[in-house]
C-alpha cells in the first residue's frame, strides 16, 4: 500500500518505518526542513532501540521517503496518518491546532479517495472535528476519518508496533475498515486481535488505558510512602500483591513518579474531558496530585539529610530521561528533582546514557555534565538515582562509596538490595523501604 505519515516524532517515525518494513511504500512528511534533510541523509533524529536498523534498511531499499511537501506526499497515498503533537494547554486540554491545520490543508489538495487516520492521542470527538474540517472543501465520498490510537512504549516502541497486543480501530465506514484490516493483518498473524469499534470509543480507549496505568503507578507510590511510615518493605508488599492473578505484576514498582509524553498529558486531557461533560473524575484528580508530590520526594529526602541547606554541596545525578532506553525528557522526574536541589543551593553533576544533549539544550550551564556514571561522582557529596538504566544496576560499589564525600545514596528506583547496602559503610535511602542510616550528616 502507499502510505503518507504526517509528523515524524516518536509515533510518526516508528509508524512509518514499521509499515515500510512490511513492504508498504511510505512517505513521511514534516515541516522541519533541517530534520527532513537529516533523515534523507540516514540520520535518525530520535533514540529508540531497534529503529535505526529498520530505518536504514527501508530507506536503502526505497520504501521509506521523507519530504516537507504535503501535497506530493499524499498524491498517491491510499492512507494518510496524522501523527502530530497534541501538547497540553494550561487547562490540561489537548491542543489540536496542528491536527486541524493539516486537516485544513488536506481539504484543498485531496483529489481521490483516502483514509485519513488520527494516530495522535486525541480527545473524544476529534475524528468528527477532522471530518467536518475536511468536508468544508471536499465531497464526503473522497475520504473517511478513522481513529487508530497508538499503544507504543518508548524504549520498546518498535517491538510494540511489530508485535502489538491489540490494534484498536475506530470507524463507521466499511470501506475504511477493509483498508485498515489489510494494512494491519501482517502484524497480527499470531492471533492478537484487531478490535473494530466506533470512533469515539477508540479515542476513549487510549485515554482510559494510559490513565489506568498512571493510576496504578500513583497507587503504588502511595503504598510505598505508607510503607516507610509503618516500617514495612514495599518490595515484599509488591510481590505479595503481584502474585494475585487479578492484579498482576506490572506497573507496581514505586519510584519518583511517572513522566514522559503520554501519561501526564493523557491523564490531564481525560480529566479535562470529564469536566467538559460535568463529571467530577475524583480518582484522576488524586492521581495527578499524588504524582506531582512524588516527583519531588527524592529531592526532599536529600534536602532533609543535609539539614535544609545544600550550599556548597554537589549532588551526582544518575539518569535524566523519564524512563530507560529513551532520550525523552518530557515531564521527566529528574527535571523536578534537579530544580529543587538547585533552588536549595546544590551544584548538580549529571549523567545519562542518552538524554545528555536534550538536557544541555534545556539547562545550559546551570548544571555540570559528566562523561560517565563514575565521572559524575567525582567531587560529589551524594548520589541520586532517578532513571533505572541497566548500566546503573550493578555498579562498583567500592568505587561509588569511596568517591562520595558524604557516602550517601538516594535511590529513586529501588535498584539495590537492602541486605547488600547494609553491608556497606554508607547512608542509603530508597522509596517505600526503611533507610540505612550510616550516620547523620555533619558539615
Amino acid at each position: 500500500m502507499n502510505i503518507a505519515v504526517v509528523g515524524t516524532g516518536y509515533v510518526g517515525l516508528v509508524t512509518g518505518t514499521c509499515f515500510a518494513e512490511t513492504g508498504n511504500h511510505v512517505t513521511c512528511v514534516d515541516i522541519d526542513q533541517a530534520k527532513v534533510e537529516k533523515m534523507k541523509n540516514g540520520i535518525v533524529p530520535i533514540f529508540e532501540p531497534g529503529l535505526e536498523l529498520l530505518f536504514e534498511r527501508n530507506a536503502k531499499q526505497g520504501r521509506l521517503h521523507f519530504t516537507t511537501d504535503l501535497e506530493s506526499a499524499i498524491k498517491d497515498a491510499e492512507i494518510v496518518f496524522l501523527a502530530l503533537p497534541t501538547p497540553p494547554g494550561e487547562d490540561g486540554s489537548a491542543d489540536l491546532s496542528y491536527i486541524m491545520g493539516v486537516a485544513r490543508d488536506l481539504s484543498f489538495i485531496i483529489k481521490d479517495y483516502k483514509v485519513i487516520i488520527d494516530k495522535s492521542t486525541v480527545p473524544v470527538g476529534t475524528s468528527e472535528m477532522v471530518h467536518a474540517e475536511l468536508a468544508k472543501n471536499l465531497k464526503e465520498d473522497l475520504f473517511d476519518v478513522v481513529s487508530n490510537p497508538e499503544f507504543l512504549r518508548e524504549g520498546v516502541a518498535v517491538n510494540d508496533f511489530m508485535k502489538p497486543d491489540r490494534v484498536v480501530i475506530g470507524t463507521s465506514s466499511a470501506k475504511a475498515k477493509a483498508a485498515m484490516q489489510q494494512l494491519y493483518d501482517p502484524f497480527v498473524r499470531q492471533g492478537n486481535p484487531i478490535i473494530f469499534m466506533d470512533e469515539r470509543s477508540a479515542e476513549m480507549t487510549k485515554y482510559a488505558a494510559n490513565s489506568y496505568l498512571a493510576t496504578r503507578i500513583s497507587y503504588m507510590n502511595e503504598i510505598a510512602n505508607l510503607c516507610e511510615a509503618v516500617s514495612a518493605n514495599v518490595d515484599m508488599v509488591r510481590m505479595g500483591m503481584g502474585s494475585d492473578s487479578r492484579i498482576g505484576k506490572r506497573f507496581l514498582f514505586p519510584g519518583v513518579g511517572y513522566g514522559g509524553s503520554c501519561f501526564p498529558k493523557d491523564v490531564q486531557a481525560l480529566a479535562k474531558t470529564a469536566g467538559e461533560y460535568n463529571y467530577d473524575f475524583k480518582i484522576l484528580k488524586s492521581v495527578m496530585e499524588v504524582n506531582k508530590k512524588q516527583k519531588t520526594i527524592l529531592s526532599q529526602k536529600i534536602i532533609s539529610y543535609f539539614g535544609g541547606d545544600l550550599s556548597g554541596k554537589t549532588i551526582a545525578i544518575w539518569g535524566l530521561a523519564f524512563k530507560p532506553n529513551t532520550d525523552d525528557i518530557r515531564e521527566a522526574p529528574a527535571l523536578y528533582i534537579m530544580n529543587e536541589l538547585i533552588e536549595a543551593g546544590a551544584t548538580i553533576k549529571a549523567f545519562d546514557p542518552e538524554a545528555m544533549e536534550n538536557i544541555k539544550e534545556m539547562y545550559g550551564d546551570k548544571i555540570q555534565y559528566a562523561d560517565s556514571q563514575y565521572d559524575a561522582l567525582e567531587g560529589a557529596d551524594a548520589l541520586a538515582i532517578i532513571t533505572e538504566w541497566s548500566v546503573f544496576r550493578t555498579p562498583d560499589f567500592e568505587k561509588v562509596v569511596n568517591a562520595l564525600g558524604n557516602r550517601a545514596i538516594f535511590d529513586g528506583r529501588n535498584l539495590y538490595d537492602l541486605h547488600k547496602m547494609t553491608s556497606l559503610d554508607i547512608h542509603y535511602e530508597s522509596i517505600g523501604r526503611s533507610p540505612i542510616l550510616m550516620r547523620a550528616y555533619s558539615a
